[in-house]
C-alpha cells in the first residue's frame, strides 16, 4: 500500500460532507449531555493530557458550561492552559462505538459572580443538575464557559464529520429568548404541566414520567425527567422572541391531535 493510499487524502474521503442532519446530531448530542470527558494539559506536566469526568449544561447560546472546583486538577489546568477538548456522547446498548459521540475543540473562560451571565448560568445548570445547589455557591467553585472552536463526531460506523463553530452556532433571536426565558419557563412549569408531558412523549418519543421544562432557547428546549434530558426542536428557529407563546401552544395543540387528548 502506497503512503497516499493510507495518508491525508484517504482520511478525507472518510470525513462525510457536513449536512443539516449532521448538524443537528451534533447540536443534539451537546444539549443533551449530562457529562463528558474533558481533556487539559496537567499542570506541571511536559505535554502529558489528563482526562476528568464533568458535568455539563449549556447557556444560552449551546456552550457547554461546567461547575468545577478550585482545588481539582483539572481546573488549575484550564486556568494555566484555557485550550482543552471534551468528548460527550451516551453509549447504549451493544457496541460502544457503534453509537454516535462528538469531540469538541474548546476555550475555557471563567464566569465572574455577580453578573447577569453567572445568574443566567447558574440558574441553566441547576436546572439540569439540581443537587448541586448544595456547593454552586460555595467560595471554591466556578462556572467555565467552554467556546467551540471545531468539533468532529462520528455518528456511529462510517459516519464521521468535521464541523465548524459556524455549524454548531444557533440561530434566530438568541438574546431575545434569553431575556424571557426564565418567566417563560417559570409559566410553563407551573400552568402547563400537561403540555409539557405531550410534548415529551410525542416529539421526543419519551416514556411518560415527571418531565418539567428546564431550558429554552430560539431553536428548542431541554425538558428533565430526573436523570433523563429530552432535546425538542421548534419546527424553525425563532426569529422573534414574542413568537415563542405561539410556537409552545400550536406544538401543544399538535401533540394532543396525535395522541387524542383534550385541552
Amino acid at each position: 500500500m502506497s503512503a497516499s493510499e493510507n495518508g491525508p487524502d484517504k482520511q478525507q474521503k472518510l470525513v462525510r460532507e457536513t449536512d443539516e442532519e449532521a448538524i443537528r446530531l451534533a447540536r443534539t448530542l451537546v444539549a443533551t449531555a449530562r457529562h463528558g470527558a474533558l481533556a487539559v494539559m496537567m499542570p506541571g506536566e511536559k505535554g502529558i493530557p489528563g482526562a476528568s469526568r464533568v458535568a455539563l449544561a449549556t447557556d444560552f447560546d449551546g456552550t457547554p458550561v461546567i461547575l468545577v472546583s478550585s482545588l481539582a486538577w483539572h481546573t488549575r489546568a484550564i486556568v494555566e492552559a484555557p485550550d482543552c477538548s471534551l468528548l460527550v456522547g451516551e453509549v447504549g446498548k451493544g457496541d460502544p462505538l457503534a453509537h454516535p459521540r462528538i469531540s469538541l475543540f474548546l476555550r475555557a473562560r471563567p464566569v465572574e459572580r455577580g453578573t447577569a451571565d453567572h445568574d443566567r448560568i447558574r440558574r441553566r445548570y441547576l436546572a439540569r443538575h439540581p443537587k448541586a445547589a448544595l456547593y454552586a455557591d460555595f467560595g471554591d467553585f466556578a462556572f467555565f464557559r467552554l467556546t467551540i472552536s471545531r468539533a468532529s463526531m462520528n455518528g456511529g460506523f462510517g459516519k464521521a464529520y468535521e464541523l465548524t463553530a459556524e455549524d454548531l452556532a444557533p440561530r434566530g433571536d438568541i438574546a431575545g429568548i434569553a431575556g424571557i426565558e426564565e418567566s417563560a419557563i417559570n409559566h410553563m412549569n407551573e400552568d402547563h404541566g400537561e403540555a409539557i408531558d405531550l410534548y415529551a412523549r410525542v416529539f421526543a418519543k419519551a416514556d411518560a414520567g415527571r418531565w418539567k421544562l428546564a431550558t429554552l432557547d430560539a431553536e428548542g428546549m431541554e425538558l428533565v425527567d430526573g436523570d433523563r434530558i429530552a432535546r425538542i426542536w421548534f419546527p424553525s428557529p425563532l426569529q422573534r422572541a414574542e413568537d415563542l407563546r405561539s410556537v409552545l401552544a400550536a406544538m401543544a395543540r399538535e401533540a394532543r391531535e396525535k395522541t387524542g387528548a383534550s385541552a
